[in-house]
């Protein structure tokens, strides 16, 4: 079964998570790749809308009971994760449409970090947390995994969540200019899908943008510490 489904409405391609928690592993990773092929090869898309199937959660990140069982039976794919999820991230970062976050439920951790590798997040008002624990989890930021949520996150802000873990609620998010929009849940879906259709932009000049934007910060991604995950600093060792 898949843990990733697409359609198109009009010109926008609205991506639904619906594997529960929808925590990074391999199937999400293969999943997301080729999903993120198909919409790229969609001839009318022009914005990218991601959601989730769950009724409390966007995304909780990775999957640390999969990643823990790789050190013992696929080191080979353990080698592989942190290039795999830096690529996602990336992906999301330089995808050639407008991108947007509709978040439904928790943004926790690495789920955080996905969201705020999109061009704009919306989030629902009454249930849900935006949050980056993994100073409780022992497992330090990555260089771009920073430099991602600090594209989004003030750098006032990103200190408290980085050091201590602050969950922020959608209106808090507003207040800080991380999420475009709070929002109850039956208007979330609406809001967005409303500004997504607003917004018809050559892909083209939007992927030309973004290479521009980012290029400066090009060199974080190909020189990431590849053991990040599973070196002494972690909790994860």
């Amino acid at each position: 079964m898949s843990v990733l489904e697409y359609k198109m409405d009009g010109h926008v391609a609205v991506l639904t998570m619906t594997e529960g928690e929808n925590r990074f592993n391999k199937t999400f990773f293969d999943e997301m790749e080729k999903i993120l092929d198909d919409i790229e090869k969609e001839p009318e898309a022009k914005v990218l809308v991601v959601t989730s199937a769950h009724e409390k959660i966007w995304c909780n990140g990775i999957d640390l009971d999969w990643l823990g069982s790789l050190k013992e039976n696929d080191p080979l794919e353990e080698k592989r994760f942190t290039q795999r999820i830096t690529g996602l991230f990336k992906r999301f970062l330089y995808f050639p449409m407008i991108t947007v976050a509709a978040i439904n439920g928790h943004a926790f951790a690495g789920g955080a970090i996905l969201a705020s590798a999109f061009d704009f997040r919306f989030m629902r008002k009454d249930r849900g947390f935006f949050c980056i624990p993994e100073v409780d989890l022992k497992i330090p930021l990555s260089p771009s995994m920073i430099y991602i949520v600090q594209k989004a996150v003030p750098q006032y802000k990103f200190l408290e969540m980085q050091y201590l873990g602050s969950r922020l609620t959608a209106d808090e998010c507003v207040k800080h200019h991380i999420v475009t929009k709070s929002c109850d849940i039956e208007d979330l879906m609406d809001e967005v899908m409303s500004f997504a259709r607003t917004h018809k932009k050559d892909t083209t000049v939007i992927a030309s943008m973004k290479e521009l934007t980012y290029k400066k910060f090009e060199k974080i991604f190909t020189e990431d510490d590849p053991v990040w995950f599973s070196s002494g600093r972690t909790g994860l060792s």
